[in-house]
């Protein structure tokens, strides 16, 4: 497992993280899938964050942009559909 703790806020909170990735029509277990196991990694040409590119249990390719937290936790703050490389 690559991340110990993915932190995830309330699903309720209309401007946490879940909704956010649900607002790009994708779930929790999408991004816990591409963060646990990235095709591949990079950081953020925007953001300077760190990034995980890589399939969801769908199909889709996505990116994931996350915060680190601690040593072994991630934040994710958003993920949406890339096209693949």
């Amino acid at each position: 497992m690559r991340f110990a703790q993915i932190i995830w806020d309330d699903p309720g909170d209309p401007e946490g993280n879940v909704q956010h990735v649900a607002d790009h029509g994708l779930t929790i277990d999408d991004v816990e899938a591409v963060l646990q196991s990235p095709a591949s990694e990079a950081v953020s040409q925007s953001s300077g964050r760190p990034c995980s590119f890589g399939f969801a249990p769908s199909g889709e390719y996505i990116i994931v942009i996350y915060e680190p937290v601690g040593d072994d936790g991630a934040y994710p703050v958003t993920a949406y559909q890339v096209p693949e490389p």
